[in-house]
């Protein structure tokens, strides 16, 4: 889980296309920067999407404009408007 993760990290970290807020969500430009590296994305139930393996298992994520009260139950996709940065926050288990 932690080489997936890590993998994860680096698309959202350096992605093929820059996040512009005043162009797109957040979200869809996460989802985008995964499908265009190979990760099927999903629609998720109780978060904003998941990331499923070929194996059945989901990674589930939520998306933030802001670093506060963050539930330990996802992996967050969390920008930084004033680095103008995306990070990862994985879940704590």
């Amino acid at each position: 889980m932690e080489k997936i993760l890590k993998v994860i990290e680096d698309v959202i970290t350096n992605p093929p296309i820059p996040h512009e807020p005043y162009k797109q969500s957040l979200k869809n430009w996460a989802m985008y920067c995964l499908r265009d590296r190979g990760f099927i994305v999903v629609y998720a139930q109780n978060a904003d999407f998941a990331v499923q393996f070929k194996s059945g298992e989901k990674f589930y994520f939520k998306v933030s404009n802001t670093g506060d009260d963050l539930d330990n139950k996802f992996n967050w996709i969390v920008w930084d408007g004033v680095a103008k940065k995306v990070s990862l926050i994985p879940q704590i288990l």
